[in-house]
């Protein structure tokens, strides 16, 4: 069991804002937040979950059992889990296709994630969508786009239906630095500033997009500030340390449900593997990498954490271990043994009503 004894305190990342100011100024908040040892512990064990999960993808991926492309997420863990602890049941997410880690973080059951990449009929999609497109209206989890940047205008959308409702709830809309530079990202900025839309312009700055550096592809690699020409506030948070993201997703979640209006927020993180498991990522260097797991990686830093200043014991994080491991290899198990669907569901789902 582990033993608590103490709540952690935690900083917000150094964050810049965007709208209003002169360049090259920024900012700065310090926030201590006080965070009980079990809600440290949950955030490793979700962490775990999601780099257990997608090592796990990876392998079925190399046996032939997962077809397509396939985008795994290890290494951005932090951003997804810290942001995810900040939303509430009304709140909606979307993203781009690295989406196992959001699905997870959004309370989607392991087995029905990979049966979907593995194409059989207890996936989300029923087997049809595969690893860049399932849903869940049930978790409130809208995809899943294979689309570069689909995501953006999709989420301005479902923020709108927010608005409309009344319902109180904001969309999380997340797709990274690589879909930043599409045109339909900032069309969907203009709406969003014009009816101040309750939506969160999440960016996944994992440095090289599809395998482009961002020195290489952005003329400006300040993606927080993007929302500048429509007056959109934005701040940039170490998306390796998920006690910064939390923080800085409670602060700019309160800005957004009180009616301000939308806001970006650019989380700078890191991805271990290729852009997709077909990628061999020799734009970069093994040492390069290596340097980032050694010195930044998301779950070992809170493990660090959590050891050193004595809110748990290294028995319980075992435990955790174990855990995570038997829900991976259930849904392993589940994945290659449930059916696949039947041809009939070629004509399923083709038109669904409100």
């Amino acid at each position: 069991m582990a033993t608590e004894t103490k709540p952690a305190e935690t900083k917000s990342a150094e964050t810049k804002s965007a709208a209003g100011e002169e360049a090259g100024t920024q900012a700065k908040t310090a926030t201590a937040q006080a965070i009980e040892p079990r809600e440290l512990l949950g955030y490793y064990e979700q962490m775990l979950l999601i780099r257990r999960f997608e090592e796990k993808a990876g392998q079925l991926y190399g046996m032939g059992l997962i077809q397509g492309f396939c985008h795994l997420y290890i290494g951005q863990e932090a951003v997804v889990v810290g942001l995810q602890a900040t939303a509430k049941e009304q709140d909606t997410v979307i993203t781009t296709y690295r989406d196992h880690g959001h699905m997870l973080a959004c309370g989607m059951d392991a087995k029905g994630v990979m049966a979907e990449l593995t194409g059989r009929r207890g996936g989300y999609s029923k087997g049809k969508g595969g690893s860049m497109h399932m849903f869940s209206r049930e978790k409130r989890f809208y995809g899943g786009h294979g689309i570069v940047g689909a995501s953006v205008p999709l989420g301005a959308g479902l923020a709108f239906a927010h608005r409309y409702t009344g319902d109180g709830g904001i969309n999380y809309c997340y797709y990274g630095d690589g879909a930043a530079n599409q045109g339909q990202v900032y069309e969907a900025y203009n709406m969003a500033a014009l009816w101040k839309l309750p939506i969160i312009f999440i960016i996944e700055n994992n440095r090289y997009a599809m395998g482009t550096a961002i020195e290489r592809a952005s003329a400006k690699t300040d993606f927080y500030r993007r929302g500048d020409a429509f007056g959109i506030p934005g701040m940039i948070v170490d998306g390796m340390n998920v006690l910064d993201v939390k923080a800085a997703g409670e602060e700019v979640a309160a800005k957004v449900r009180a009616g301000e209006g939308p806001y970006v927020m650019e989380l700078q993180t890191y991805r271990y593997r290729g852009h997709s498991m077909s990628d061999p990522a020799k734009y970069r260097t093994k040492e390069e990498v290596s340097e980032v797991r050694k010195t930044s990686d998301p779950i070992e830093r809170l493990r660090a954490l959590i050891l050193d200043g004595g809110y748990s014991d290294e028995g319980a994080l075992k435990e955790i271990d174990r855990k995570v491991k038997a829900i991976v290899n259930e849904s392993a198990e589940f994945a290659q043994t449930d059916p696949e669907p039947d041809p009939s569901e070629l004509y399923t789902d083709i038109l669904i009503e409100a």
